[in-house]
């Protein structure tokens, strides 16, 4: 049975401390900086992805999408119920979508969504789809377990100085 979605077990920090260095991964390589792996049922770590949102030029582009889409083409459905997908960031409500559709069935995430707008200094002018993961997955009929905001420290250090430059497409991950 996976654990609880408030407690953080030692296999979780350690793949979300992997998902913040995917994410700072992203970030050098041009993109913004958010990360995702998904892991087996016994925490094998199978996929990894980053944003690509600048350099592919694709809105589309973030960590958790680019990762479901690699998944669906390679791995078998019974993999992906089995699956956990690990975060740098709370999932958009997009990539919550692909999760959702992809068959995933539990998510565990570093930084909230809210806390990445505060950092980023999200402009209330500027257009923001501000719908938490556990709403997007409550819609859904099938339970997809969600377990975060964890890490900030560390999740919030791969974002230091990013946002300043400049913001891009709100919510992206």
């Amino acid at each position: 049975m996976p654990p609880s979605p408030n407690k953080l077990t030692d296999l979780d920090r350690t793949h979300l401390l992997s998902a913040i260095a995917l994410a700072a991964r992203a970030r050098g390589n041009g993109n913004h900086p958010f990360g995702a792996l998904l892991t087996d049922s016994t925490g094998n770590v199978l996929l990894t992805a980053e944003n690509t949102v600048l350099t592919e030029r694709d809105l589309t582009g973030h960590a958790e999408t680019n990762l479901v889409r690699l998944a669906s083409r390679t791995l078998e459905p019974s993999q992906l119920v089995d699956a956990t997908l690990y975060t740098s960031t709370e999932p958009c409500a997009m990539c919550s979508g692909a999760v959702y559709w992809s068959g995933v069935r539990r998510v565990v995430y570093a930084l909230a969504a809210a806390e990445l707008n505060v950092l980023a200094g999200a402009d209330p002018s500027e257009p923001l789809l501000d719908l938490p993961c556990r709403r997007v997955f409550e819609a859904g009929g099938s339970t997809v377990e969600v377990s975060g905001p964890y890490l900030y420290e560390d999740a919030a250090a791969v974002h230091a100085g990013y946002w300043g430059q400049e913001f891009g497409s709100p919510g992206t991950t």
